[in-house]
């Protein structure tokens, strides 16, 4: 071989090399830079319920279990994008949500400096800063969950704008388009918070067409106890009422005695008309952070009408 051929090659190949070894570089930092994790919820209880004047009946009840993935990309510059896919199942009997098999959560997000823009399927936030904030015993699932609370309004082909945190203080808007099906109008959520030291506090309101509701929530914690509350006007339809719920928590080592109580005044479809009420007592052992064994008993008292409802309950959570 011609000795200026052979070290022409000998160039090309390096040269090759260092391409292929720059482009790994590349892959390699751009994978440094961003994660996807399978993360999920099995909530499963077994009860005794009885509902209105049929029969006490024992059953195993899943209580929102879910899995999901997640996954964020730092773009540099304080730039990071990131996503969120959430399905519903059954813990009872392995079902699942074919029609809307990420029915949950279903977005993708552009966060920085100037807060975060978020596109796609999201649990209103105005449900997050009031109803949801003060259900500590079993994150408002399952049959002891709050029957009282009215929403949330429509979560689908949303755009958000959340703000960054200012001292404690943060807030978010987004609005649900209509995409000109018949009757189906735009739906607006408002939400706020503000956390500092043991004081949180939260507001919320949601409108779609003539129907809205507003609410407003309180938490404040206090060495080992937890006090928390909401008040809710609803306005749907003929589902005109006003909410209310107070709770509280104290914490014992790994153990956790819950107790809430709340009540509705007005008309509402669900319950007939005069005053509702729901009582629930819990107990929580923590396992680790991530698995508990509890139990607890509900009871919803509707007045006039026979949809009474109690149930007293065991159940197992675990989070991965």
């Amino acid at each position: 071989m011609d000795p200026g051929s052979f070290l022409n090659s000998q160039r090309q190949m390096m040269k090759k090399i260092a391409l292929v070894a720059a482009l790994a570089a590349v892959s390699a930092s751009a994978f440094a830079q961003s994660s996807v994790t399978l993360y999920g919820r099995i909530n499963t209880t077994v009860e005794s319920q009885k509902v209105g004047n049929q029969d006490r009946k024992v059953v195993v009840a899943n209580n929102a279990s879910r899995f999901g993935l997640k996954g964020a990309e730092d773009l540099g510059g304080g730039l990071k994008a990131s996503f969120m896919l959430e399905s519903g199942l059954g813990s009872d009997d392995g079902s699942a949500d074919t029609k809307n098999f990420w029915g949950r959560e279903s977005w993708v997000q552009l966060a920085g400096s100037f807060g975060a823009v978020r596109l796609g399927n999201f649990t209103p936030e105005s449900y997050f800063a009031t109803a949801d904030y003060v259900s500590m015993h079993n994150h408002d699932t399952g049959s002891s969950e709050d029957k009282l609370y009215g929403g949330p309004f429509r979560k689908t082909n949303k755009i958000g704008y959340f703000t960054p945190n200012y001292n404690g203080f943060s807030g978010s808007a987004s609005v649900s388009a209509g995409e000109g099906q018949p009757g189906v109008k735009k739906a607006y959520d408002l939400a706020a918070n503000y956390d500092g030291g043991p004081l949180h506090l939260g507001a919320g309101y949601s409108k779609e067409g003539d129907a809205n509701q507003f609410a407003v929530r309180g938490l404040y914690e206090l060495g080992a106890f937890t006090f928390g509350g909401y008040y809710q006007r609803v306005d749907i339809g003929n589902d005109k009422r006003n909410n209310y719920r107070v709770s509280g928590m104290y914490v014992l080592g790994q153990s956790e005695f819950h107790v809430n109580v709340g009540g509705t005044q007005g008309r509402a479809d669900f319950a007939g008309q005069g005053k509702t009420t729901q009582f629930t007592l819990g107990y929580n052992y923590n396992l680790s952070k991530r698995t508990k064994v509890y139990a607890y008993y509900t009871d919803v008292n509707a007045k006039l009408n026979t949809k009474d409802f109690n149930s007293l309950a065991a159940g197992i959570r675990h989070n991965f």
